[in-house]
């Protein structure tokens, strides 16, 4: 038995991974094949882990891949997970498919976005939701949650602002919860600081909207289904599902950051609308 000092190696940051799940050691133990003794030997550094049983316990814990490194790296290991530059030929045949994807779901809109939820691809639904949006707001690096939420962005067509917002708010949140990343706490905390649109409390529709949903004691009753995002285009009140993928077992932290996020219209006065734009 390899014996490491207590407070350095893999063993503490597991035991932090392990907390923030909220999972026992005998229920790690359990999804690991392994012992509730032998993970507290790993946890208290008395047990150095494999390199096998690190990889384990991560992806057991559902931690990052970029934090799988670290693991790897207090362990003793070397990182396994590489991250290669998006416009690398070696992806050519990962930005083609995404490509292609995007394409083929027009009329309506998808996009790529990174793990800050910078756009790295998107197609002509997209585009068509972002026209007549002023230039700063479209300058690069654009931003899906600053095109979104920001008062001169699209906020002022979303119908449903303050519920869409708060959806998109919980929804970082959960991923900031699940991974440790500065980058993305940076875009929280600037988009949830944006105002509402000075004449979002004004928009008729909206109250109306709002009527419309309250059920029993004043519950909102969204969608049968799922929260739409109702937004303005052209005169027409659209409504979109959204549906995010992300990649299974990615070996590459570029490709396991990346999440395809596809609007799906909730109803067919939307997809009438979409289909008489295609050219």
């Amino acid at each position: 038995m390899t014996t490491v000092a207590p407070d350095t190696g893999a063993g503490p940051l597991l035991r932090g991974w392990r907390q923030r799940r909220k999972v026992s050691q005998l229920e790690l133990a359990l999804r690991a094949g392994s012992s509730a003794r032998h993970i507290s030997f790993i946890e208290t550094g008395r047990s150095r882990p494999s390199e096998d049983m690190v990889l384990k316990l991560a992806e057991h814990l559902d931690v990052p891949v970029r934090d799988r490194n670290a693991l790897l790296l207090a362990a003793g290991y070397a990182p396994r997970y590489a991250r290669t530059p998006l416009d690398d030929p070696a992806l050519d045949p990962l930005r083609g498919g995404l490509e292609r994807l995007l394409a083929g779901y027009e009329p309506y809109p998808a996009l790529v976005v990174d793990g800050t939820y910078a756009v790295v691809a998107a197609n002509r639904g997209i585009t068509m939701l972002l026209d007549g949006l002023p230039a700063h707001v479209l300058a690069a690096p654009l931003n899906a949650m600053r095109v979104t939420l920001h008062p001169e962005g699209l906020a002022p067509r979303i119908r449903n602002l303050r519920a869409w917002r708060g959806h998109l708010l919980d929804q970082m949140e959960r991923q900031l919860a699940l991974a440790r990343s500065g980058a993305l706490r940076e875009v929280y905390e600037e988009v949830a600081a944006y105002p509402l649109p000075e004449s979002y409390a004004d928009d008729a529709d909206e109250r109306e909207l709002d009527r419309d949903d309250r059920v029993g004691e004043g519950e909102a009753r969204y969608a049968p289904f799922a929260l739409p995002l109702r937004i303005e285009h052209g005169g027409t009140v659209l409504s979109f599902v959204s549906s995010i993928a992300t990649f299974n077992t990615p070996m590459d932290l570029t490709v396991a950051e990346l999440a395809i996020e596809t609007l799906l219209p909730a109803d067919a006065a939307t997809v009438k609308y979409l289909q008489s734009l295609r050219p």
